[in-house]
């Protein structure tokens, strides 16, 4: 019997067959990715390239004015929204039946749209028909306040608005991180007597702090994309006072001043980089 003839080689750059239709499959992936994703942002780079747009980007006063407004909503909103989030995942926790029932409410603001939802507190808040002043005016007889005509109130009414549509689905990330944590180490916990402060410093602490700091993070770079709550809400006024970065970009392109628009963005960029990296760093360990 004649032994087999040996496998021919392959020449150097000759794609097997297998490899052949494999890239060919990936191949319109690659190209959607390139349109829809690497264009647009090569694209926007490109038109942010003289050194002229930010030049007249600083020295619009808006622009700073809404750097310091981003500035306090990502110090404020993140820190509220996330404590707040993690006291309502010990909530949630407990099984009773009416916890469960509260709860499906609770998860309403982030599950519907934002559009509907902001706009209606918007109108809530109008100073001449919205239901707020006419019940002020039913309780007192005297006129309520022009709530959004203050800049101080109206971008904590954006903070608000930011952190009770966001709230619910932190609390669900955090809720499920305690739910991972075994039931043993408290239960060994409350033979030795702790309290609840100890359970939570000793126990719950230390098996979510990853999570916690994780989510802080991730909650950080959606929020400083945030646009809806303070545009659907203010617009940026009153006098554009209550712009963020976000929504300053919009102002921008409403001016035609496309420029402006993406330097915009691409200052934001130094502030984002980071924390992608550094969430990056966490999750791969």
């Amino acid at each position: 019997m004649e032994p087999a003839a040996p496998p021919a080689k392959r020449a150097r750059g000759q794609l097997s067959q297998q490899e052949f239709w494999g890239r060919l499959m990936v191949a319109p992936y690659l190209l959607i990715f390139a349109v829809f994703v690497l264009y647009p942002v090569c694209y926007g780079l490109w038109l942010a390239r003289h050194p002229a747009s930010y030049a007249r980007l600083f020295d619009d006063p808006i622009f700073f004015r809404s750097a310091v407004n981003t500035l306090v909503f990502l110090a404020v909103a993140i820190n509220l929204k996330m404590l707040v989030a993690l006291m309502l995942s010990g909530f949630f926790l407990h099984t009773r039946w009416w916890i469960k029932i509260l709860s499906v409410l609770f998860i309403l603001p982030w599950a519907v749209p934002s559009i509907p939802t902001i706009l209606s507190v918007r109108f809530m808040l109008n100073p001449e028909w919205g239901v707020i002043n006419t019940l002020i005016f039913q309780l007192t007889r005297l006129d309520g306040p022009n709530w959004l005509n203050d800049p101080t109130l109206a971008l904590s009414f954006s903070m608000l608005m930011h952190i009770w549509k966001s709230l619910p689905f932190w609390t669900l990330i955090l809720l499920a991180g305690r739910m991972s944590i075994p039931s043993e180490q408290y239960e060994a916990a409350s033979v030795d007597g702790a309290s609840a402060w100890q359970k939570f410093r000793f126990i719950t602490w230390p098996s979510m702090a990853a999570l916690y700091v994780t989510s802080t993070i991730l909650s950080a770079i959606w929020t400083l994309g945030d646009f809806n709550s303070v545009y659907l809400l203010t617009g940026g006024g009153p006098a554009d006072l209550t712009h963020v970065l976000a929504t300053l970009g919009i102002r921008y392109l409403r001016l035609d001043q496309l420029d402006l628009a993406m330097a915009t963005i691409v200052v934001a960029l130094p502030a984002v980089l980071p924390l992608v990296w550094f969430m990056m760093k966490r999750l791969s360990k």
